[in-house]
């Protein structure tokens, strides 16, 4: 079971907008729950939940579904149509992910037009790790450390990232984050992801 989960930052206002936009995506493309389980990994029981607006989903499950839609996770947690312009306030972007020794994950920003891309801020005390499953085929993730020392695993291989330096990978195969350091690592991470619905029982490019 995953641990690490949705807080309580977008409980109630996020959880109903995951859930009609969870709804609505997958009715608009006349997909089952059980075809849409499929194409994500995630199971029937726990999309159930989801649309029911009945559970937090972990920042993984959320990942699954949004690239089975084609679509970025800012996009489930979207209360109300994008403006022509619009300033996210330094306290609105929710922590969706916390880890075992107390790091964050917050999403500043996700847009879907005219490409798919999402801006986090991670913070990693010491000995925080974060792992990551594939995501669809072509993403890419951009990671500038503005503190710290973070280690980098990309396909088993690690890669140590000092501060003020930027790593650039392919994130449609396994990789993690860690902090082996003994300060914290605060970073920004940019998610580009390519266009298109992702179906998880397609063969994977090698």
């Amino acid at each position: 079971m995953e641990e690490n989960i949705l807080t309580d930052d977008v409980t109630q206002v996020a959880q109903a907008a995951i859930a009609r936009h969870v709804k609505g995506l997958r009715q608009g493309r006349r997909w089952s729950l059980d075809e849409l389980a499929s194409r994500s990994g995630v199971s029937k029981g726990m999309l159930v939940q989801i649309e029911g607006a009945r559970t937090n989903p972990s920042i993984g499950t959320l990942c699954r579904i949004a690239e089975s839609f084609g679509v970025s996770i800012g996009r489930l947690l979207e209360s109300e149509p994008e403006p022509v312009v619009k300033i996210v306030g330094a306290d609105e972007p929710p922590v969706l992910w916390r880890g075992a020794a107390g790091g964050t994950g917050r999403l500043l920003r996700g847009v879907n037009d005219p490409a798919f891309v999402e801006v986090w801020e991670w913070r990693l005390p010491p000995g925080e790790t974060h792992d990551s499953s594939d995501h669809s085929v072509g993403t890419r993730e951009l990671i500038h450390l503005r503190e710290g020392s973070l280690v980098v695993t990309v396909d088993g291989t690690e890669h140590t990232v000092g501060p003020g330096e930027t790593i650039d990978f392919r994130a449609d195969r396994p990789h993690a984050y860690r902090n082996a350091a003994d300060v914290e690592a605060v970073l920004t991470m940019v998610v580009v992801m390519p266009e298109g619905e992702f179906d998880r029982r397609a063969p994977r490019p090698s």
